[in-house]
């Protein structure tokens, strides 16, 4: 059994790969599999391991500060800095984006000092169009950071270097693809399958449905 294979089945021991299921994703397309990551970070062990496999992959590349995106990508961030610091026998240290109303991320609480000028490592947990890991690497890069990879828990969208503001190195721990198919082909709801709202957007599609039906 790969590397792979071992974190699949562990995000599967612990509820975060879902199959057999029915659900909507952020991007509204509707799949028969889902990645929950919010089901790993409880798992304080299962988290710290595979952070240390995710700071390995950086050991060699001086990172300064690690820098996530908010909410999940905080755990992560803290995680890998953790482990980097360890590795290299030198402070490295954890920052993260926040993200405001209009969608936009920024870097507050003092944060920048932490970037400006120092060799940073962005960290996502899972990738599916790049989009929130590009807008952190384009942020940190505005105020003087220089971006030396990308790193992830899970690659399900085919992201490349390309897809995350062309940076130099990207290593992502899993590679999943995911079945996907826009609302109106989905075999599943031609199948009267049920709609998963434990996880997705499956909440929000079905009230969505019962307003336009209203």
């Amino acid at each position: 059994m790969t590397r792979e294979e071992v974190i699949l089945r562990e995000f599967g021991n612990v509820g975060a790969f879902i199959t057999n299921t029915h659900v909507v994703f952020t991007s509204g397309r509707h799949g028969d599999a889902y990645l929950n990551k919010d089901a790993v970070y409880p798992h304080t062990e299962l988290t710290s391991r595979l952070c240390f496999m995710l700071a390995e992959q950086f050991e060699k590349d001086e990172v300064e500060t690690v820098i996530a995106p908010a909410l999940g990508g905080i755990i992560l961030s803290v995680w890998v800095a953790h482990h980097l610091t360890t590795l290299n026998r030198r402070q490295v240290h954890s920052t993260f984006a926040e993200k405001m109303p209009d969608g936009s991320f920024v870097i507050g609480r003092g944060y920048d000092k932490f970037i400006r000028g120092k060799r940073v490592l962005a960290v996502e947990d899972v990738f599916t169009t790049g989009g929130s890991a590009e807008e952190v690497v384009e942020v940190a890069r505005a105020i003087g950071g220089n971006i030396i990879g990308v790193g992830g828990l899970c690659n399900r969208g085919g992201v490349t270097v390309r897809n995350v503001g062309n940076v130099p190195k990207l290593f992502t721990l899993t590679n999943v693809e995911l079945n996907s198919w826009p609302e109106e082909e989905c075999p599943l709801c031609k199948a009267g399958i049920p709609i998963n709202t434990a996880v997705g957007k499956g909440r929000q599609f079905l009230e969505k449905m019962r307003c336009e039906r209203a």
